[in-house]
């Protein structure tokens, strides 16, 4: 028993190792490939040839570093957990789930507009200072 969970540790360590260097290579031959880009186009810019489209060696090779950059992120970042909205509303009943209490206002201007509103006595803290500078 002990040795095989040694041996299932060890396997997932190996794939973790292999995952991390797939996707090394494939960043850095992805950056390779782009670099290849750049010198074919300044090449033809310099031949004065017309440009019409990569060669097919880098065109290849940025597609497989990508796809061996995506392997090892895949691999790396684990097992992914399904994404769905209704988890958060099954023990939510409907009134609640039109209650946000983060939009409610209670200082808006509508009591403004009301015909019984009587504005605070209180001065504001600049009417203090216009009167101390006049």
């Amino acid at each position: 028993m002990r040795q095989s969970c040694s041996l299932l540790c060890l396997n997932t360590t190996m794939a973790v190792v292999w995952a991390r260097l797939a996707f090394l290579a494939g960043i850095i031959s992805l950056f390779h490939a782009g670099y290849s880009a750049a010198q074919h186009r300044a090449y033809m810019r310099i031949t004065e040839q017309e440009y019409t489209s990569l060669p097919t060696d880098i065109g290849v090779q940025g597609l497989m570093s990508l796809l061996l950059t995506m392997y090892g992120i895949l691999h790396i970042a684990g097992d992914f957990k399904e994404i769905r909205a209704n988890v958060q509303l099954q023990n939510k009943s409907w009134e609640t789930v039109g209650n946000r209490p983060t939009f409610y206002t209670f200082a808006h201007r509508g009591r403004a507009l009301s015909p019984n509103y009587i504005p605070p006595k209180s001065k504001s803290l600049l009417d203090n200072i216009e009167n101390i500078s006049s």
